[in-house]
């Protein structure tokens, strides 16, 4: 009967133990849990936990409950957050050369921005790992497009008196719209869905996957054909977390983040296509002529150099011009 009480505490020690040996790595982002990122995020955290046996653990925020790209990135630098999904304007916080892939007007197709991220990556891990980060492989957030309630946006004065959405930070904005001689309104991305419902904000330039997730589709009814560019996203965790836990369990991680990625980046590019086409069927769809696209890259193109000469060298600059085609 001894042996009963004895045998409890040595299982009881090794469910301690075990306990003792897990790790948890917390990671915040701005996709809800249902959305197509959120639930690839998902299935990655249940394989890594299965293959690991339990021994580590990610724990996603999701919907920008951690807050604003910013805020995110004060609070890994803190150490109160693992790790973060980010977008450009959150990347660039962290290394400045990556905010580049986002300059307007460079890329329009799958392809360039393939070309742009196979090239930079090497020097663009290296530049977060100064800081201190593991960047993982850089994803797409879709095609970037221009969408407006009342009225087609077809040329840079079609915007006079309109009120256009950009975000709150970031150095890129600012320089778009001193181009265009606008004041947008200038906001968080969470402000953004009740900014669109009251009319406060009323021309936005975003994916067609994110218009529709984010619950924007209903308050704008034009959708332009032509992409102003590829917005992209990408995985940063602490180096000094991840110095923390077993080589084997990180192997196990990267590499299912690996496939998780991949997976990631072909279900949402699908996603967006067929996103697009959706919001055309129910939209007034804008088509640029060729004069009036024209007059769009010249805006673009002085955006690309006027941060060419500030926020960015003129080196990188024209680089991603060549790798955009």
């Amino acid at each position: 009967m001894r042996r009963w009480p004895l045998l409890s505490v040595l299982l009881l020690a090794l469910t301690l133990t075990s306990a003792a040996s897990a790790e948890r790595l917390e990671i915040a982002t701005l996709a809800p849990k249902k959305s197509a990122w959120g639930k690839v995020f998902s299935a990655w955290a249940q394989a890594v936990n299965k293959k690991t046996d339990g021994k580590l653990e990610l724990r996603f925020y999701w919907g920008a409950v951690q807050g604003t790209d910013s805020a995110v990135v004060a609070k890994l630098r803190s150490g109160q957050l693992d790790g973060a999904t980010l977008g450009a304007e959150g990347l660039g916080e962290i290394h400045r050369p990556a905010l580049a892939l986002q300059l307007p007007g460079l890329f329009r197709t799958w392809q360039g921005i393939d070309r742009a991220t196979a090239a930079l990556y090497p020097e663009l891990a290296k530049g977060f790992d100064a800081e201190g980060f593991f960047l993982s492989s850089i994803g797409d957030v879709g095609r970037a497009r221009t969408l407006s309630k009342g009225k087609a946006v077809r040329s840079p004065d079609d915007l006079k008196g309109m009120k256009p959405f950009a975000p709150i930070t970031g150095v890129i904005a600012p320089v778009l719209a001193s181009e265009l001689a606008l004041t947008p309104v200038r906001l968080r991305l969470p402000e953004l869905l009740p900014a669109l419902s009251s009319g406060r904000v009323n021309v936005i330039s975003a994916p067609a996957l994110a218009v529709e997730q984010l619950q924007w589709a209903p308050h704008l009814d034009h959708v332009g054909e032509d992409v102003a560019g590829i917005g992209v996203g990408a995985m940063v965790l602490s180096k000094k977390r991840l110095a923390g836990i077993p080589s084997d369990v990180l192997d196990v991680m990267r590499s299912t983040g690996k496939k998780a990625g991949s997976l990631l980046r072909e279900r949402v590019r699908k996603m967006d296509d067929d996103a697009f086409e959706r919001l055309r069927a129910k939209m007034t769809v804008v088509k640029l002529s060729d004069a009036e696209r024209k007059v769009w890259d010249g805006v673009f193109k002085k955006v690309r150099q006027r941060l060419g000469q500030s926020a960015f060298t003129p080196e990188l600059v024209k680089r991603l011009e060549a790798l955009g085609g």
